[in-house]
């Protein structure tokens, strides 16, 4: 597949131009398994959860190389920069995605409790489509509980929050609408979240400082 230039680039992954309206994400680092991120998304697709559409099988490197519909929008972190978006509005949006990918069915698991869970889902992982919010980046995609993916993007947003600066305060009313209704997180749920990013090697020892803080932030919305 031919490629073009650079258009996105995350922590460990680059996004290019490709043909025919797609676009290839690579892998840098080379320890992902782009094949099995993009069969969850299309099992999620097919249950009508919005996400880009995925081409299996399209490069040589299936490890590393995702090709997915290319999507037109802007990241909802970038609406809400640019007015066009509360955080009120935001925190509601992301709510209602976490609601709507747990009445998914699990893809491999047999635990009828199981869900397909995101695990990453924050403001600069949705893009506003004139379709609507689609959801990106399943690098990091699971089935367990539920309440571990509310737990993650409370704790992703806490720690934003809890680092000051002129983000804390809009961030911080994103997560209060996402936990206006806080019944979905459990106390196991905050703890795995909390545990896990601790232990992520791609945050900061900064970040990581942050999270006592961000916990707190977050037990104080849930009484």
């Amino acid at each position: 597949m031919r490629t073009g230039r650079l258009i996105g680039a995350g922590r460990s992954a680059d996004v290019y131009e490709a043909d025919a309206g797609r676009v290839l994400r690579r892998d840098r680092e080379g320890v992902g398994d782009a094949a099995a991120e993009g069969a969850v998304m299309e099992h999620v697709r097919k249950h009508g959860y919005p996400v880009p559409r995925v081409w299996p099988g399209t490069t040589e490197s299936p490890r590393t190389d995702l090709v997915m519909e290319r999507l037109t929008g802007p990241t909802m972190l970038r609406a809400w920069q640019d007015g066009a978006l509360t955080p009120q509005e935001a925190g509601g949006m992301l709510a209602g995605l976490l609601r709507r990918l747990h009445r998914v069915p699990a893809y491999r698991s047999a635990d009828p409790g199981a869900r397909v869970l995101h695990l990453d889902l924050h403001p600069d992982n949705v893009i506003l489509t004139a379709d609507g919010p689609r959801v990106i980046d399943w690098s990091n995609t699971e089935e367990g509980d539920p309440a571990l993916d509310w737990g993650m993007t409370a704790v992703i947003l806490a720690q934003v929050a809890a680092a000051g600066g002129p983000m804390s305060g809009p961030v911080e009313s994103t997560l209060a609408a996402l936990l206006t209704d806080p019944s979905a997180l459990t106390p196991d749920g905050l703890a795995e979240a909390l545990r896990r990013r601790a232990a992520n090697p791609t945050m900061s020892r900064d970040e990581v400082d942050l999270l006592p803080a961000a916990e707190a932030l977050i037990r104080s919305r849930l009484h």
